[in-house]
C-alpha cells in the first residue's frame, strides 16, 4: 500500500499537493515541507486525508495523476 504525503508549501494558485512518496520521483516535496498522511490504497482517500490539513488539496499530476485537477 503506498504512503502519502501533502506538501506544506502551497503552489501558487493555493493548491496543497498530495504526493505517493512510493513512487520515490522526482516531484516530492523536501522532507521538511511533507505532512505524513500515511497509507492509501489510492490517492482519492489520501486527498480526503489531506483535507484535515488544507482546504484545497489537489493530487500531484506525476505520482498522483488519478486525483489531478488540472
Amino acid at each position: 500500500m503506498p504512503n502519502y504525503c501533502v506538501n506544506k508549501v502551497a503552489q501558487s494558485n493555493g493548491d496543497h499537493e498530495v504526493h505517493d512518496t512510493t513512487a520515490a520521483k522526482w516531484c516530492l516535496p523536501n522532507p521538511a515541507n511533507r505532512q505524513d498522511l500515511g497509507l492509501h490504497a489510492g490517492c482519492v482517500s489520501a486527498v480526503q486525508s489531506a483535507k484535515n490539513y488544507y482546504s484545497q488539496v489537489n493530487g500531484c499530476r506525476w505520482c498522483a495523476p488519478n486525483c489531478h485537477t488540472g
